[in-house]
C-alpha cells in the first residue's frame, strides 16, 4: 500500500468513525446508514455525480451546493446533510466514496457482522438475498453484510468469499476443472499409445 493510499484510508475511515459516534449520539445511525447507501447508489448510478465528486477542478463551494441539493431532494437526515457540508467545507468530498466504505465496514464490526462477498453471473431478486445471506450466517455462525457483485464472466454458479476464504463454485471454473482434466487424459492416453508402440 502506498503512503498516499494510506493517508487516504486513514483519512476515510476518520471521518467515518467520527460520523459513526455523531450518528450514536443523535440516535440517528439508521438514518444516516439509509442516506449513505442511497447517496453509494446515485455516485454509482450517475457519471455527472461521479465526476462531480472526484474531480479537482470542482471548487469547494460547487461541489457543497451539488450535495446540498441532493441531500435535500432525497430527503437525507440533517445529520448526513451537515456531515456532506463539513466534507466539502473541508475539500474531502473527493473521499466520499471511501468514507460511505469506511463507515459500512466500521459499522458491521460494531455490529459483530462478518463481511461476505459474493460474485454471480446475473443479479440476485431481494428474496434470494435474503435466503443467501441466512444460509451463509448459518454456516459462518455470524450476522452478514452481503455484497452481490454481478460478474457475467463465471457463465452460472457463485463465487462467495468470506475474509480471506474463498468458494469458487462457477460454472467458468468447473469448465476450466474439466478442461484441464480432459487434457491430462488425453496426455495420458498419448504416453500410452507411444508406449504401446
Amino acid at each position: 500500500m502506498t503512503s498516499a493510499v494510506k493517508a487516504s484510508s486513514t483519512v476515510a475511515s476518520r471521518y467515518a468513525v467520527a460520523l459513526i459516534e455523531l450518528a450514536e449520539q443523535a440516535k440517528a445511525v439508521k438514518a444516516v446508514e439509509k442516506d449513505l447507501n442511497e447517496l453509494s447508489s446515485m455516485i454509482e448510478s450517475s457519471a455527472d455525480l461521479s465526476v462531480m465528486i472526484r474531480s479537482p477542478l470542482a471548487g469547494s463551494a460547487q461541489q457543497a451546493k451539488a450535495l446540498l441539493a441532493l441531500a435535500n431532494k432525497a430527503k437525507f437526515s440533517d445529520l448526513t446533510k451537515n456531515f456532506l457540508g463539513v466534507l466539502a467545507q473541508n475539500g474531502r468530498v473527493n473521499a466520499l466514496e471511501a468514507i460511505i466504505k469506511a463507515f459500512s465496514a466500521e459499522l458491521s464490526k460494531r455490529r459483530g457482522e462478518i463481511s461476505v462477498t459474493v460474485q454471480v453471473a446475473q443479479d440476485m431478486s431481494a428474496a434470494q438475498k435474503k435466503s443467501l445471506e441466512a444460509a451463509i450466517a448459518k454456516t459462518v455462525g455470524s450476522d452478514v453484510l452481503l455484497d452481490v457483485r454481478v460478474e457475467p464472466s463465471i457463465l452460472g454458479g457463485m463465487i462467495v468469499t468470506v475474509g480471506s476464504q474463498m468458494i469458487d463454485d462457477s460454472v467458468a471454473r468447473k469448465l476450466e476443472r474439466l478442461q484441464a482434466a480432459m487434457s491430462k487424459q488425453s496426455n495420458e492416453n498419448l504416453m500410452n499409445l507411444k508406449e504401446a508402440k
